[in-house]
């Protein structure tokens, strides 16, 4: 079973997009894609297809769906909502992906 974390200030986030997208009762999906260089590419979007061998996670009262790959890619994943240079943004942190650098600051390590 993978385990994926969902931070508090970013499943707000997703509630917020449920909300504006008329989305309720959809789980969101995330794709992790390996790109060239070998790092991980991260997709996300609601979703009302389900497909064999998807695999559903649940954290911080969110669906998340991830095909059979992605899973194996996102086990022990948090997933956090952060200010970057005044912006807000969704990130990845994944022990998982071979570009990943544990942060001191984190806590997630």
């Amino acid at each position: 079973m993978t385990e994926i974390t969902i931070t508090k200030p970013a499943a707000q986030q997703v509630v917020n997009s449920i909300e504006e997208s008329n989305a309720a009762g959809l789980p969101l999906r995330i794709a992790i894609d390996v790109q060239q260089n070998g790092g991980f590419a991260y997709q996300m979007g609601f979703d009302d297809q389900l497909d064999k061998g998807d695999e559903q996670v649940q954290s911080q009262g969110i669906l998340l769906v991830l095909d059979k790959k992605s899973a194996a890619r996102a086990n022990r994943m948090s997933v956090d909502f952060v200010e970057i240079e005044g912006t807000m943004e969704f990130i990845f942190i994944n022990p998982n992906d071979p570009h990943y650098r544990p942060s001191a600051q984190s806590g997630l390590d």
